[in-house]
This record gives C-alpha cells, sequence and structure tokens, in this order.
C-alpha cells in the first residue's frame, strides 16, 4: 500500500496537536510557519498521490485489515484523481488563506491555525474516505471546526447568530445522514461503500431509497442547496475573511462531491432504472438554487454576503451537472469548481482587503473609496469575469461540457438557467466594482432598507497601504482561475477520470478484491466551440449593461421594478429571516418534499 496516502490527513493533525499543545508559549510566527508549512506539504502530497492514481486508483487499507472473501474488514482511503484532486485544492485555498492572514490578524492566537489545519485535516479525510460512517466521521469534524471559525469574532454580536444558525442546520443535517446510514447498516450490515453499494444490487425498494434521500439531504445541507441553504449567507457575512476562502471555495462544494460519491458508490445499481426520476428532482433542486442564489446576490450591499449567495447559485450548477448523471457532465462540474472555488476566494480575499483599507465592506460605505487600489480592483473584476465564464476561465471549460451533455440529452433548457445565473451574480460584482473602485452611478443611501452586517477591522495600525502578503494570494487565485480552463489537455483528463468516478462496479472490484484495473482513457468528443464562446460573450456583455443600468438613476428612482417583482423579492428577503426556526422549517419541508417527488416518480 501506498504510505503516502493517510499524510494528507495526519500532516495537519499533527500540525495542529503541535500547535495546540504549544498555544501561548510559541510566538505568532512560528504557528505562521508550521501551518504555511503543513499546508503546503499536505498539498504537494495530494498533488503526487492525483498524479499515481490517474493510472489506477490507490486503496490504502489502514493497519492492513484488507477484505476477505469480498468482505470489508477494516477502514480504507479510496484515492482517484478526482479525490485527491479536491484534497490538494483544499490546501492550495488553505494556504492562500494563511499567508493572507499573515498582517489580517493582530491578536488572532494560536487556536486559529489550530481550527484551520483541523479544518484542513477533515476535509482532506472527507474527500479520500471510501467508509461511509468514516465519511460521516469527517464531516463533523468538519462542521466542528467550522463552527468554531464562524464564530471566531465573538465580540461582534452579529457573530453568535451567524455562527448559531450555521451549526444548528448543519447538526440536524449530520443526523440526518446519521440516521440514513444507520437505516443502510440494518439493510446491508456493511459500512463500506463499495460493499453496501454490491450488497444493495438492484434493490430500489423502500428502506433503500429513504435511506439514500436522508444521506443525500443531510449531504445538500453543507452544499447549501435549495431549501437547506439559508444558513449560508449569515454564516459568511460574520466569518472572518482567510476563513470565507475555504468555506466558499471548497467546504460547499464538498457536499456536493459527496452525494456524487455516494450515489455512484452506492446507488448507481439500485436506481439504475430510475436514473430519470433522480436527474428529474435534482434538476429542480439545482434550477431553485442556481435562480435564488442569483436574485438575492442581486438585492444585496454588504460584499460578503452578496458573494456568498454568489456561492448559492453556482453551488445550484454544480448540482445541475452531477444531476445529468452523465460522466462528461460530472467532468464539467470538477472544471467549473476548480475555476469558481478560485474565483470565489480571490473575490473574498479583495472583500477583505477592503475591509483592512477601509473598515467596512458595505456598498454604501465604500462608494468610491476603492479608486487608489486600481490593482485591488483588477483583481476583483477578473472574478467577476470568472463567475460569468468567460473564455478561457475554468467556469467557461466546465459550463461548455456540461451544457453539451444538456443538449444531448434534450435538456438544452439548462442553458437558460446558467446564462441567468451567471450573469446576474456576474452583474452584481461588476455593481460593486464600479461604485467602490470607479465612484461611478448613483450613491446608495446608508439607510437603504437591505439587510447589511457591518464589520470592525481585524488589523490595527495603518491602514494606508495593502500589504503583499494580502494582495499576493488574491492576485494568484485569479490567475488559477484563468489557468485552470486553459491547461492542455486537462479535458480529456478530467473526463477519464470521470468515467473512472462513475464505473459502479470497477470501484466494487478495486476495493473489495483488490483487482488490478488501471483506468482506461477515453475518447472525448468534441463539442462546438463556437456556441459556447458566443454565450460567454453574451453572458459577459449583458452583465455588464445590468450593472450599468443598476448604478443608473432609472434604476435607483424604481422603474426597473415592477409590482409582481418587487412583491416576489420581498417575500423571497422575508424567507431569509435570520431566526433559526424558520430555517429548520424549511429544512423539514425539504426533505419532505425531495422524498415524496422522488418516491412519485419512482412509482410511476
Amino acid at each position: 500500500m501506498n504510505p503516502l496516502v493517510p499524510l494528507p490527513l495526519l500532516i495537519p493533525l499533527a500540525a495542529a496537536f503541535l500547535l495546540g499543545l504549544l498555544n501561548k508559549r510559541c510566538p505568532r510566527w512560528f504557528a505562521d510557519s508550521i501551518a504555511i508549512l503543513a499546508a503546503s506539504a499536505t498539498g504537494v502530497v495530494s498533488l503526487i498521490l492525483m498524479h499515481e492514481s490517474a493510472l489506477r486508483p490507490i486503496v490504502y487499507w489502514y493497519g492492513a485489515w484488507t477484505p476477505r472473501s469480498g468482505i470489508a474488514l477494516g477502514v480504507d482511503f479510496y484515492v482517484d484523481p478526482f479525490s485527491a484532486g479536491l484534497a490538494a485544492f483544499v490546501c492550495l485555498l488553505a494556504l492562500a488563506s494563511f499567508i493572507f492572514s499573515l498582517h489580517y490578524f493582530d491578536s488572532v492566537g494560536n487556536l486559529f491555525h489550530v481550527l484551520m489545519l483541523g479544518f484542513i485535516a477533515a476535509m482532506c479525510g472527507f474527500s479520500l474516505s471510501g467508509d461511509l460512517f468514516n465519511l460521516f466521521v469527517y464531516f463533523e469534524l468538519m462542521s466542528v471546526a467550522a463552527f468554531a471559525l464562524c464564530g471566531y469574532k465573538t465580540e461582534e454580536p452579529s457573530t453568535q447568530q451567524g455562527a448559531i444558525n450555521f451549526a444548528v442546520l448543519n447538526t440536524i443535517g449530520a443526523f440526518l445522514a446519521l440516521l440514513g446510514l444507520g437505516m443502510f447498516y440494518a439493510r446491508t450490515g456493511a459500512l463500506n461503500l463499495a460493499q453496501i453499494g454490491r450488497t444493495l444490487g438492484h434493490d430500489s425498494g423502500v428502506l433503500v431509497v429513504t435511506s439514500f434521500v436522508f444521506v443525500m439531504c443531510g449531504l445538500l445541507v453543507k452544499a447549501a442547496a435549495f431549501p437547506f441553504h439559508f444558513w449560508l449567507a449569515d454564516a459568511h457575512a460574520v466569518a472572518p475573511t482567510p476563513v470565507c476562502v475555504l468555506f466558499s471555495g471548497i467546504m460547499v462544494e464538498l457536499g456536493v462531491y459527496a452525494v456524487a460519491r455516494v450515489y455512484w458508490s452506492l446507488m448507481d445499481g439500485a436506481l439504475a432504472p430510475h436514473r430519470s426520476a433522480l436527474t428529474g428532482v435534482l434538476l429542480v433542486v439545482g434550477t431553485m438554487t442556481a435562480l435564488l442564489g442569483a436574485c438575492m446576490c442581486f438585492a444585496q450591499r454588504h460584499i460578503k454576503r452578496l458573494l456568498a449567495f454568489s456561492t448559492i447559485s453556482h453551488t445550484g450548477l454544480l448540482i445541475i451537472g452531477f444531476a445529468l448523471l452523465k460522466p462528461g457532465a460530472l467532468a464539467g462540474a470538477a472544471l467549473y469548481l476548480i475555476g469558481h472555488g478560485a474565483a470565489k476566494g480571490a473575490l473574498f480575499l479583495v472583500a477583505g482587503i477592503l475591509l483592512h483599507r477601509c473598515g467596512s465592506i458595505d456598498e454604501a460605505h465604500l462608494y468610491g473609496r476603492g479608486r487608489k487600489m486600481p490593482w485591488t480592483g483588477a483583481v476583483f473584476v477578473l472574478g467577476g469575469f470568472g463567475l460569468v465564464g468567460l473564455i478561457p476561465f475554468g467556469t467557461f471549460a466546465g459550463e461548455h461540457a456540461i451544457e453539451f451533455i444538456a443538449e444531448r440529452n434534450h435538456q438544452g433548457w439548462l442553458d437558460i438557467v446558467f446564462f441567468l445565473a451567471v450573469t446576474i451574480t456576474a452583474a452584481a460584482v461588476f455593481r460593486v466594482y464600479a461604485r467602490v473602485f470607479l465612484g461611478r452611478g448613483t450613491r446608495l443611501s446608508s439607510g437603504a432598507r437591505l439587510k447589511t452586517v457591518d464589520e470592525r477591522r481585524e488589523t490595527s495600525g495603518p491602514h494606508n497601504h495593502v500589504p503583499a502578503v494580502m494582495f499576493l494570494p488574491a492576485f494568484a487565485l485569479g490567475l488559477l482561475a484563468i489557468a485552470a480552463g486553459c491547461i492542455p489537455g486537462e479535458t480529456h483528463a478530467v473526463l477519464t477520470a470521470a468515467c473512472a468516478f462513475a464505473d459502479h462496479a470497477g470501484y466494487q472490484a478495486r476495493v473489495l478484491e483488490g483487482a488490478f484495473l488501471p483506468i482506461q482513457a477515453v475518447a472525448s468528443e468534441h463539442a462546438p466551440l463556437l456556441s459556447s464562446v458566443l454565450r460567454s460573450l453574451g453572458a459577459t456583455l449583458a452583465a455588464i449593461a445590468l450593472a450599468v443600468f443598476a448604478i443608473s438613476p432609472a434604476w435607483d428612482r424604481g422603474r426597473i421594478y415592477s409590482r409582481p417583482f418587487a412583491r416576489s423579492m420581498a417575500f423571497i428577503r422575508r424567507l431569509h429571516s435570520g431566526r433559526v426556526g424558520d430555517y429548520v422549517a424549511y429544512f423539514a419541508f425539504g426533505v419532505a418534499a425531495i422524498g415524496i417527488a422522488l418516491a412519485f416518480l419512482i412509482a410511476s
């Protein structure tokens, strides 16, 4: 077995243990150095594993408890290009966050580094786990670290509400996933993903479908899918900016990844005759998530809440990519995930720079105050182009692949969903750029009836410049968002990895029988590129036009709002009340609706 496989879990945990043990007895520079070295080393190991698993996935059994007669006795890590690539991306975003926070926190303490390293370890373990119960364990470890990081700024009153909403909703989701896990165990007597899938076979009975719905809905809470998304904006608005990079850049996307892993490991055989039913339900969820998140994104003036709702919208697009249940669309979703995560990380870091320089991230308060930061503004608008999916960003490559598969499956209407979601979210970013960095358009009233949360600076001392360690990570992530879409041979490699990821029988043979099954290269179809290029250019121009109109006097006077639209937006805002009891009620409604809809479609 490859001895490198446990290291993405062990390195950050060991570093966290060391810093926790020393705590106040070590200087800040030592904690920063250990955290940066741990994130870098974990990322390098993950990249090596991604390279080594490109030809043949790696199965690592802890304690050498390998399967006997097809029965899994131990706990395994399953390393393929997708899982190792996600672990590497986690470390990349964490490295950017650690470097950014060198001058961001003055009195952060070493416990911030301990929590961040525990968070990294949990996300890496979550990506690599081949055991359903351990997937839940890493889900919980990830959640506990995230709750503490979200509520790190305890001196701010709004922090407690955001952290509580985050904790309650995600804890209920974890409980639901644990209930589904227990039902799978009762049915199969197994916890290994491959063994559960083999035992289930083609069983699509009520118990099996109910178990899957519970596990899927629990994971969709982490993915902030509608109607489980209400916690996300409240959490992002109060979490420290370096933490938001990980929240929006990868944690939310891991929820979608886990649903895909559970489906193709456990349920591909059981739901094979009913794929259209699952596709229909998830397409509705993804579409609602994308459009609702886009509308709420455009309605914000608090920049971190705006970016949070943008994350919800683009997560809906990732769900659509998975919902098609085709390797080509899954490959597109993987490319989209990297491009979006890098662009969103850059945007959040720019928000942190604005808070450092100006003491606010409210669009109304920042009017024209970014004129002296042209390079920071350039990174911000670069992130906007990444959200709209302009060629050659990674989001363009991913969207191109997903739309091609959708059209082949006679679901071309999804092009409209993508167009609307990316146009509206990018327009919100361009509007902020115009007001804050260019000082253009009408001023917003400070008393505007828009939900906003102000923040205090997290740095003391001079704020008349942007330290290089704050700007360079944002710039690097912006460049990565472009590079994710133009690496030679990338699309073919990701498609090959997606076909292996979706190989239900091959996964079982590798895990349970130790079969030497190399990943077979697949011939990628050359989808027409011209239509996607025109679509991306059209969406970019539409986003710029909408942003220009939004800062014009005509918009400010309310001419654009028709009464039905205004009432609809008012209703949507009321749903996002910030009251955790309301959110729990929406959660219960969502689980019931998804379960009933899936059961009805399967029965029919």
